[in-house]
């Protein structure tokens, strides 16, 4: 629903937004990026996954998005042994899932998984940008803290071979000057690591953005803002739209 199910439709899609997207040549250890649908918010995650096109290091990426589908406490690994897009498989690092669950810092929870679009719409960007196979994990995010979601992050932390991707987008449903006001105030917050002046009604990944937030501001990181559009910008009308924003941790 999110992109083309036709292969070679879906890589020259994601292909081309990747082309058009300016490399501002950060090294990134941690991306948020938006989660609509491709003709919506794909040129803005572009902004963010053609950093990752000379990242022959990266072996792993966490994955962290919010719940739309299923009320959640807490936060949700999956039971699969990969996730299928239109351009292959991706593997899930089974054996990480399997720790993180034994220390109590997830549950598996396929349920949550289903139908849950804020990760997968990811993959299709992961596969084409990065240089290389790589193992995945993902989460879904529901009801947690920052200190929770910062604990999980820092445990699979570790170093260059790990990328940390937080899917969000910012507003919702406003006309676009009241939209442009708040994402721009959102993103201020975000470029300063003021995870506690995000709201609810701000990012719909606030809290997996939170937790990643309090971790860099702890690991004394940086945050930079790649681009910041909305719907009324890219494919939509202005009565009614969708903030997106596109961040680099370095």
């Amino acid at each position: 629903m999110f992109y083309p199910e036709d292969p070679e439709i879906l890589r020259n899609t994601v292909q081309s937004m990747l082309d058009q997207a300016i490399d501002s040549g950060d090294v990134p250890k941690a991306l948020i990026v938006p989660h609509a649908g491709y003709m919506y918010s794909g040129p803005v995650a572009a902004s963010a996954y053609v950093l990752l096109r000379q990242r022959t290091e990266i072996r792993r990426v966490v994955l962290l998005g919010p719940s739309h589908r299923i009320p959640l406490i807490g936060i949700a690994a999956s039971s699969a042994s990969a996730f299928a897009t239109p351009l292959g498989n991706v593997t899930i690092d089974q054996e990480l899932v399997r720790t993180l669950i034994n220390h109590g810092m997830v549950t598996c929870l396929d349920q949550a998984h289903q139908l849950e679009h804020s990760l997968e719409v990811h993959l299709p960007f992961l596969q084409m940008a990065l240089p290389q196979a790589f193992d995945l994990l993902p989460l879904v995010v529901g009801d947690s803290t920052a200190d929770e979601v910062s604990g999980l992050l820092d445990f699979v932390w570790n170093g260059q071979e790990t990328l940390i991707v937080i899917s969000s987008d910012l507003s919702h449903y406003h006309d676009y000057d009241t939209a442009r006001n708040k994402d721009r105030a959102t993103s201020r917050a975000i470029e300063n690591l003021r995870y506690q002046d995000i709201g609810y009604d701000d990012a719909c990944g606030r809290n997996p953005i939170s937790g990643l937030l309090r971790l860099a501001k702890k690991k004394a990181l940086h945050c930079k803002m790649l681009d910041l559009r909305n719907s009324g910008d890219t494919a939509g009308t202005r009565d009614q739209v969708v903030g997106y924003g596109a961040y680099v941790i370095q």
